[in-house]
């Protein structure tokens, strides 16, 4: 009686599985990338200065003082403090080996670098040629972005959506299927502006800058039912 009972019970707990199985071998699921283009607003750049020298102190000085001339040179622009923020500071002794000698200290490097954000990007050229002007001799990147990219990115999300769904439709078609109610909709990500990496820059002539397009991408995954 026992052992009829199992059995029973186990049929009950099987059945649902059979069903969730079959369930799960009429969905058709398809990925979709959508794109939308605007031109960037702002920029965020990345300069500093890197000095070296026999001692920590004259380096430090060194340094100093061009940084104290490149933060002159931001705010004669007006580019407010709230703009300007440091993000890396170091003291780097430098180091001389030999075949036959243990490393020895032969001097200090010292590397102070500033982060600015600019709103408007019209001032882009001209502040990469004060900073250089005065004194910055790394320049490590500019970041281009969309200040307000909400819009671009519901338009790049229903691009992405629509390619899964054009997909879609088009192997069911040719699969003798029709696409009914979507189960689930995953997006994988949204993807943004890559910066523009500078070399060290000499003081020489103004910088060209091309601004281009900025494009926004999104990628979604969405699962339909089929019949």
């Amino acid at each position: 009686m026992k052992s009829w009972l199992a059995a029973v019970f186990a049929l009950a707990l099987a059945v649902p599985n059979v069903a969730q199985a079959q369930e799960r071998q009429h969905i058709m699921t398809m990925s979709g990338h959508g794109e939308a283009h605007g031109q960037p607003d702002t920029a965020m750049l990345s300069a500093g200065v890197c000095v070296a020298a026999p001692t920590a102190a004259v380096a430090l000085a060194s340094a100093n003082r061009s940084m104290q001339a490149v933060l002159a040179a931001l705010k004669k622009l007006d580019v407010p403090d709230k703009d300007i923020q440091t993000r890396d500071f170091s003291v780097r002794p430098q180091y001389a080996t030999g075949n036959s000698e243990a490393p020895r200290v032969t001097g200090y490097q010292v590397s102070n670098q500033v982060q600015v954000r600019l709103w408007d990007i019209s001032k882009l050229g001209a502040t990469l040629d004060a900073v250089v002007t005065a004194g910055a001799n790394q320049i490590n990147g500019v970041n281009f972005s969309i200040h307000d990219s909400a819009a671009l990115i519901a338009d790049a999300r229903a691009a992405a959506v629509a390619d899964a769904r054009t997909k879609a439709e088009t192997f069911a078609k040719a699969a003798g299927v029709s696409l009914g109610p979507i189960v689930s909709i995953n997006e994988n990500g949204i993807s943004g502006p890559r910066p523009v990496v500078f070399a060290a820059m000499a003081k020489a002539a103004p910088v060209p800058v091309a601004l281009g397009e900025e494009t926004i991408s999104a990628d979604v995954t969405i699962a339909w039912k089929i019949k």
